[in-house]
């Protein structure tokens, strides 16, 4: 079982920078096999995805976030980074760190899909 544990929320003013990590555990070598993506719920919303990188370290973000956020990974740390720049009211949310593995083994196709408990994120003047 894989845990992860996502910290580096808080307060910022509009223009601010935020930088969220997400600290996996239990995953031992095989994080840099995982997926990793950064989600946000805001109130009254459905959960959006926001970046992805992947095991290979391709990049996507969503379109309003690009440019300004920068996912990144360190395997030897089993980490995922979130960095935020130019931040916007809209960017206030409840952010959450996913971990999405999908393997063949003995013929057999096992999917491993973890979430964090979420860090809440907040732009405001």
């Amino acid at each position: 079982q894989v845990q992860l544990v996502e910290s580096g929320g808080g307060l910022v003013q509009p223009g601010g920078s935020l930088r969220l990590s997400c600290a996996a555990s239990g995953s031992g070598s095989i994080f840099s096999s995982f997926h990793m993506g950064w989600y946000r719920q805001a109130p009254g919303k459905q959960r959006e995805l926001v970046a992805t990188i992947h095991s290979g370290g391709g990049t996507n973000y969503k379109d309003s976030v690009k440019g300004r956020f920068t996912i990144s990974r360190d395997n030897a740390k089993n980490t995922a980074y979130l960095q935020m720049n130019s931040l916007k009211p809209e960017d206030t949310a409840v952010y959450y760190c996913n971990a999405y593995l999908s393997a063949l083994s003995l013929g057999e196709r096992h999917t491993y899909d973890y979430w964090g408990q979420g860090t809440q994120v907040t732009v405001s003047s």
